[in-house]
């Protein structure tokens, strides 16, 4: 039976029921009762980029295995798949076994495709902060992904509903600079080098807010990330790589202009205003241009992430229309087909032109 990833499952069961297999990690095994005060345990299951929920009622043969199951529980998931319109992926006459070493592994890496999309996009936040041309701005990027670049890459730009999941900040931040040096070509009086440096820091307080382990799907709670959040870790992030590289460049830097106090405020700016509006958690509004391009880039992305992802989870209402996906503001409709050109079959020998 072919081995498939969760979101692999979830699209294929759109077409009807499949038979397949499936690594995950066990994010909680929960007892819990039915409204006729029956037991069942409820499974939330784990891989690289989905989830989903298993309920093992108390007469299945697995029941007990399964409520002994808990976060350090690596499994298989064997049967036949189907999407429900209220409950989402279900599994039907499904088996469970524990994986191997070498699976866990396996499983820890990802799948191939999103592996290489990820290591294709550190690569290229690499490539495009190494040419930034203000020696600031580039010294103190390079300091941010040599000291955090490994717990940066383990990251999700969310809890939930976008790029949420392991390495995904990484997707979001790659995307964001392709979509700033695109604009920029349209907008010159745009500062190329700050607004990448500011979408590289817009969302670094989430390597505590949204991190996770080394060793699992399952992203724990950071106490610094509840009660600080993630805008004012960054301002305290910049801030503190700031003064450690001033230390060392502080008479070379000193007569280049712009100022290097209006670059760090400036960039500040970028990270405290990223949300664009006080009411979403932003401490201050949009102010300049820089600003703003990275606020609207930001949640462009996010937001192109969230219909793609809807259109796999979502309930379907009717043929191409299908229920809200929050916080986008109302049912999804799929999106127009490209156009193509059809070709004219070739004509049969002997027919007329």
């Amino acid at each position: 039976m072919q081995l498939m990833t969760l979101t692999e499952i979830r699209r294929a069961a759109q077409n009807g029921p499949v038979m397949a297999r499936v690594h995950v990690q066990v994010e909680s095994a929960a007892p819990k009762l039915t409204r006729e005060q029956k037991p069942y345990c409820e499974l939330n299951l784990a891989d690289a980029c989905d989830r989903m929920t298993l309920r093992v009622w108390s007469d299945h043969p697995a029941y007990k295995t399964c409520s002994s199951l808990n976060s350090e529980s690596f499994v298989e998931l064997t049967g036949e798949f189907s999407s429900h319109s209220q409950y989402g992926l279900e599994a039907q006459k499904w088996t469970i076994r524990p994986l191997t070493a070498q699976e866990k592994n396996e499983l820890l890496q990802g799948p191939p495709e999103l592996r290489a999309k990820q290591n294709a996009d550190w690569q290229f936040i690499l490539e495009t902060t190494a040419k930034i041309t203000d020696p600031r701005l580039r010294a103190l990027s390079d300091a941010f992904v040599k000291d955090l670049g490994e717990r940066f890459r383990r990251t999700a730009a969310a809890r939930k509903n976008h790029h949420a999941r392991r390495g995904g900040l990484v997707e979001h931040t790659a995307q964001m600079m392709r979509v700033a040096l695109a604009l920029a070509k349209l907008y010159p009086q745009l500062n190329v080098d700050l607004l990448i440096a500011g979408i590289l820091f817009h969302d670094s307080g989430k390597l505590w807010e949204n991190h996770y382990p080394e060793s699992g799907f399952v992203m724990d709670y950071d106490e610094r990330g509840e009660l600080v959040g993630h805008i004012s870790i960054g301002l305290e992030l910049v801030n503190s790589l700031w003064r450690k590289i001033s230390a060392d460049n502080g008479d070379t830097w000193k007569n280049l202009e712009p100022s290097s106090e209006d670059v760090r405020l400036h960039l500040l700016h970028l990270i405290g205003a990223h949300h664009g509006e006080q009411q979403f958690g932003s401490p201050v509004d949009p102010k300049t241009p820089e600003a703003m391009a990275l606020h609207y880039i930001d949640n462009l992305d996010a937001r192109l992430e969230m219909f793609a992802a809807g259109y796999l989870t979502a309930k379907p209402l009717a043929e191409r229309i299908f229920e809200r996906v929050w916080p986008l503001p109302s049912k999804l409709v799929k999106s127009l087909g490209v156009f193509k050109i059809s070709t004219p079959p070739p004509k049969k020998e002997g027919e007329l032109l």
